[in-house]
This record gives C-alpha cells, sequence and structure tokens, in this order.
C-alpha cells in the first residue's frame, strides 16, 4: 500500500513526571507528517535538556532540508542521526560543563521509498497492529544484550543496576554505528514512539491494553502519561503516537 495516501494522525506528550523537577525529552511531530522524533537526554538538567534539544532540531533541519534529495531514506535517515551527534559534539567543545551530555533518539519517517526507523539509545518505538503491541526496537543498553545473549533473564533484567547503561547514544565520539531499517506499516497500525519514562513504570500489556482501547490520540497518549506517573512517575515522560488508520479513533 502506498503510505503516501493513508492519513496520519499523531500526538505528541511530554511530562516532567513526579520526581524530577526538569524535562530532558524533546519530541517532534513534523507537520506535513512525514517524520516523527522522540530524544531522552542526560547529563543533568541542563546538559540533557540541551542535548535532546539540539538532537531533534538537527534530525528536523536535516530531514527537512534533504527531503526531496536523491538520497535513499536509510542513507538520510542515518545521516541526520549523524549530523546531530555532530551537533552535540560541537556544543559540548564550546561548553566544558555540558562534556557528559548525551541523547536518545527514535526517529520514523514515511517516504516515497516506504517507512524507515532509526534510533540510538533506548528510548522505543513500538507497532499496534490487530490488537497485539510489538516491540521494534531493541534496547541499545548493557542489560538488553546481556539478556539477548542468555547472560540474564527477563526478572533479572527488570532490577540489574545496569539496566540504564547505554553502549549507544548520541553525543559520543565514538558513534560509528546507527541501526536503520525499513518499517513494516500498514493502514490501520498505530507506532507509539516513547522514552523510558514510559516503559520503565508501565509494562508492555498494559500499553497495549490501553491502545487497544480506542479513542483520539491525545487521549491516549495523556492516559498512558497517567498510568506512568499512577506507577511512581520516577523519570520524564515522552510519548508520540501515530495512527494510521485514516480515521481518528479507529485502530483495527
Amino acid at each position: 500500500m502506498n503510505l503516501s495516501v493513508v492519513d496520519r494522525h499523531s500526538t505528541g506528550q511530554t511530562d516532567p513526571g513526579l520526581v524530577r523537577q526538569y524535562n530532558q525529552d524533546s519530541f517532534y511531530l513534523d507537520p506535513e507528517g512525514r517524520f516523527y522524533v522522540v530524544a531522552d537526554g542526560m547529563g543533568g538538567h541542563a546538559g540533557g535538556e540541551e542535548a535532546s534539544q539540539i538532537a531533534v532540531e538537527r534530525i528536523k533541519g536535516h530531514l527537512s532540508s534533504h527531503w526531496e534529495s536523491d538520497l535513499t531514506s536509510p542513507d538520510l535517515l542515518k545521516n541526520a542521526l549523524l549530523d546531530a551527534n555532530e551537533g552535540i559534539l560541537a556544543d559540548q567543545a564550546t561548553h566544558p560543563e555540558r562534556r557528559d551530555m548525551g541523547t536518545t533518539a527514535v526517529v520514523i519517517v514515511f517516504r516515497h521509498d516506504g517507512a524507515w526507523r532509526a534510533h540510538v539509545g533506548d528510548s522505543r518505538l513500538y507497532r499496534f497492529r490487530d490488537a497485539s503491541l510489538e516491540q521494534v526496537t531493541e534496547d541499545h543498553t548493557w542489560v538488553a544484550r546481556a539478556l539477548k545473549m542468555g547472560d540474564i533473564d527477563p526478572v533479572q533484567a527488570k532490577i540489574h543496576p545496569w539496566r540504564h547503561v547505554l553502549f549507544q547514544c548520541l553525543g559520543r565520539q565514538d558513534l560509528n554505528f546507527v541501526e536503520v531499517e525499513s518499517l513494516d506499516a500498514k493502514k490501520g497500525d498505530m507506532f507509539l514512539l516513547c522514552s523510558d519514562g514510559l516503559t520503565e513504570e508501565v509494562p508492555d500489556d498494559l500499553i497495549g491494553e490501553t491502545l487497544g482501547q480506542g479513542g483520539a490520540c491525545d487521549q491516549m497518549a495523556l492516559q498512558l502519561i497517567e498510568e506512568a506517573k499512577n506507577a511512581g512517575g520516577s523519570d520524564n515522560i515522552t510519548i508520540v503516537l501515530v495512527n494510521l488508520s485514516g480515521n481518528e479513533g479507529a485502530i483495527s
């Protein structure tokens, strides 16, 4: 199916949560429905906030300015995230007090050559299809890697003290790989991009249950944020929902 003719309803919502006084998350919804971004900064109040904002602005700027180029979407996405990395490194060089800042990023695009996704870090992309929620991205964390290798089990992964330790993020000189993959997308799908402030507090089955109840994107996003806060709200919570149904409130 040509996704360019499928209506896309979307929303973006962010909340500092119940513990932190500041919000280091950023997001962007392209008004033309071409691409969507979530970034979760780290490195203290000023550093994390600056890193996520730089990432979103550089990704948005790069995608917009090269959208009509002959670049394939994988190359376009990869270049956009590498450009964001360079922007953060440049800021670190001129502001040594922010030298430890970095950010995750998860991006999806809908272009002439299909749907694509890219991510760095542990902000996630989910697909909700036929009343089933599936995690599309794989966290770039020590724990996710150990779980995949069989060194720990899912119960240990949930409580492991290293579960937030990233082996890849934007804002690092040694970033030499950006994961870009085609995205299986069709009419009726809903995509959720989110920071770990949601997934640390709300299990996947409850996220799927909430999306399965239907309703407007805004309402579902706000409900997910409330569920994260009710479970503790220990981190910033950011949600972007993209509904490919072509009918706001209908998801199948």
